[in-house]
């Protein structure tokens, strides 16, 4: 798989960041929803990454820098039909690296509380990542999960 630095201009990234947008709003109630569109996701302080499979998108995550120390995940995705094969290991790791060879010391996200979110959780779990308080402009939310990991 290629994973690659993405402008967010394809059909293709614009399709799986609007079906993730349509289940985070079926899962979770609107005041919730953190989940960010195209346009926001075309931030400075926001990196952008698509994962390809032979010419068939994958999935997608970004890195947020909220400060020269700590990053946050953004925009985790897997295509449906790429569920279950690793993409989203592959793309976390990769995330990770980035983020060490940047010099962050803390990774941060925030990711759904309900059962739809679980296998999420439990992938940063395996990854380290261990819950803690709301951070940057978050507050606490019921329908939240706050996780982050020391680099």
């Amino acid at each position: 798989m290629d994973i690659r630095i993405d402008d967010l201009r394809g059909p293709e990234i614009a399709e799986l960041l609007q079906e993730h947008l349509r289940d985070m709003h079926r899962v979770s109630p609107p005041e919730s929803i953190h989940a960010l569109d195209l346009k926001s996701l075309r931030q400075p302080e926001i990196t952008f990454w698509t994962i390809w499979d032979t010419g068939t998108l994958a999935g997608c995550g970004a890195l947020k820098e909220l400060d020269p120390q700590h990053a946050e995940i953004k925009s985790m995705r897997t295509a449906s039909s790429h569920r279950r094969k690793g993409v989203a290991k592959q793309l976390l790791q990769h995330l990770l690296d980035v983020a060490k060879q940047r010099g962050y010391t803390r990774v941060s996200l925030e990711t759904g509380s309900m059962d739809f979110f679980l296998p999420a959780r439990a992938l940063y779990a395996s990854f380290g990542f261990e819950t803690c308080p709301p951070f940057a402009d978050y507050s606490k939310d019921p329908h939240s999960v706050f996780m982050t990991k020391e680099l």
